[in-house]
């Protein structure tokens, strides 16, 4: 079987990686081929990853979009996973216009007009490569999230496209918060603008909070025929109404949708899945050499810019304190993710007492155990400039704003336990990732991280009605990892063994994948 997954992201591919989703289109192909299958992935190039090495041109695609014929190029990426997964790019200038590489635009007045526009364009040249077969033969067409949902449109109403019917279209969500809103017509990055001759029912497509505008999500939800998100746990909580003002994150005003869905049989809650190398995993740094991979780290993303960040000169400043100090902390805890009102929120909310839920966390740390808190990653510029603010108030937290997968996967090895205090969390990967490195993992238990983190069995869980709540849940729960690590050894060993021992492979995942959603067997 043939199946082409759409994406904005793949992290199989140098620089093509934002978020979780570009992990998922890395490992599933691979896991699909040891299953016999053909696997094509298709995303845009952003006028970058077509200048990898070993890039080839394969031809030219021309289509009418905005009322002009536009043409595209599509080329091959080496793939080392051999013949049997591809890795193709579709370039363009559009895919390039916040700059090269630069996978998604932050429009500061117009959420979304800039990516919907070039996603609409990658959306609309990837149903011609499939109808014409420039992909080849395709059994079955794999969308992830509202970034290739207009095929969908395309399918169902456009005439030139209508042989894409005769496919399998599965449509996975892998953040529901995210939809891809915009206006029916009168704006440059609007439906009617992109396909001006199509004649569409808007009753399927339309936002159910603006009557006025197109919702690219929904549209993935209602013409698929099968709808896949990416946890059990999950595909439960999507199905009741958001209470953003009580920190509640689920059926995001489509929970009519999703419910529908879920009686008719269409949605499906697959957990994601992790790799698990084959041999001894590699040794934790000691501290000299894990704090001299963090000051490379800093100093290379200072090198790469002409000013220094405030986040980043504290961060240079406490890592001399810290080298200074000999010892390694009795406890250290690590958090790494994306800045964002999802991952950090619950740490940033106010407590009654005064200060924030991550100040409450550091100073029960300072009181009851030698410890210390390393936090890695960037994201909103609100976000950064709270932690850089905590990271002056506490002498036992070190901010790092950016990324390294070596210093990731380093900190994943060095630390004791990690901290995931998300608000919401359709599956996430840092909690499998600490697991798999066999550290305890402190959760809130929604989504994937209670689909994979047992309280008392593998780490540490809270929950709670509203955001206050789960704060004060969060510390409890701080609070007894804190006393079992400290006093209760036996205890921890074991929690450590459990974390390490816990598997959730790619290839038990994708036997649902084929059943659930592409409707085969696993030996077809």
């Amino acid at each position: 079987m043939h199946i082409v997954m759409l994406a904005a992201e793949n992290a199989a591919l140098p620089g093509a990686k934002v978020g979780g989703i570009a992990d998922v289109i890395r490992d599933v192909p691979p896991a699909l081929a040891r299953q016999g299958h053909h696997v094509t992935v298709l995303t845009p190039g952003y006028m970058a990853l077509s200048k990898l090495p070993g890039a080839r041109y394969l031809h030219s695609l021309t289509v009418e979009f905005a009322g002009t014929l536009t043409t595209l190029e599509l080329y091959e990426v080496p793939s080392k996973e051999g013949a049997q997964v591809r890795h193709l790019v579709l370039e363009h200038p559009l895919f390039a216009v916040c700059g090269a590489g630069q996978i998604y635009c932050h429009d500061a007045f117009e959420p979304f007009a800039t990516d919907a526009s070039k996603f609409a364009l990658f959306s609309l040249a990837a149903a011609h490569a499939v109808v014409t077969q420039a992909l080849g033969q395709v059994d079955v067409l794999h969308l992830h999230d509202w970034h290739a949902a207009l095929v969908l449109v395309l399918r169902r109403f456009h005439k030139r496209y209508r042989p894409l019917q005769a496919l399998r279209c599965v449509f996975t969500v892998h953040n529901l918060s995210l939809q891809g809103i915009r206006p029916w017509r009168s704006n440059l990055s609007s439906l009617e603008h992109w396909l001006p001759a199509l004649h569409y029912e808007p009753s399927l497509l339309v936002d159910p909070r603006y009557p006025d505008c197109l919702n690219l999500m929904r549209c993935g939800l209602n013409l698929a025929d099968q709808v896949h998100v990416v946890s059990p746990r999950y595909a439960q909580e999507i199905l009741l109404p958001s209470d953003s003002a009580q920190g509640l994150i689920r059926g995001e005003g489509l929970e009519a949708d999703l419910q529908r869905l879920h009686k008719a049989g269409k949605l499906h809650g697959i957990l994601n899945g992790c790799d698990y190398p084959t041999g001894q995993p590699a040794k934790a740094l000691g501290r000299t050499a894990f704090l001299q991979l963090v000051q490379q780290c800093l100093l290379s993303w200072v090198g790469h810019k002409t000013q220094i960040t405030a986040s980043w000169f504290h961060a240079v400043q406490r890592l001399h304190t810290w080298q200074r100090q000999k010892q390694r902390e009795d406890l250290v805890l690590a958090s790494i993710g994306r800045l964002t009102a999802q991952k950090v929120s619950l740490l940033q909310q106010p407590l009654p007492g005064g200060g924030s839920t991550l100040d409450a966390l550091l100073q029960h740390l300072t009181a009851h155990s030698k410890g210390c808190v390393i936090m890695l990653g960037s994201g909103d510029g609100a976000y950064e400039q709270f932690m850089t603010q905590v990271m002056l108030r506490h002498k036992n937290f070190l901010f790092l704003a950016g990324y390294s997968e070596e210093l990731s996967s380093a900190l994943y090895s060095y630390c004791d336990a990690f901290l995931m205090p998300s608000s919401f969390e359709p599956c996430g990967i840092s909690q499998l990732l600490a697991l798999r490195a066999g550290k305890p993992v402190l959760v809130h238990a929604v989504g994937g991280l209670a689909d994979t983190v047992s309280a008392g069995v593998n780490g540490f869980s809270f929950s709670g009605a509203n955001a206050l709540e789960q704060a004060q849940n969060l510390l409890e729960s701080f609070g007894e990892l804190v006393r079992v690590h400290g006093q209760r050894q036996a205890e921890w060993v074991q929690l450590s063994r459990n974390a390490a021992a816990a598997r959730f492979s790619w290839d038990s995942t994708v036997l649902q994948y084929l059943s659930q959603l592409y409707g085969v067997s696993a030996n077809e």
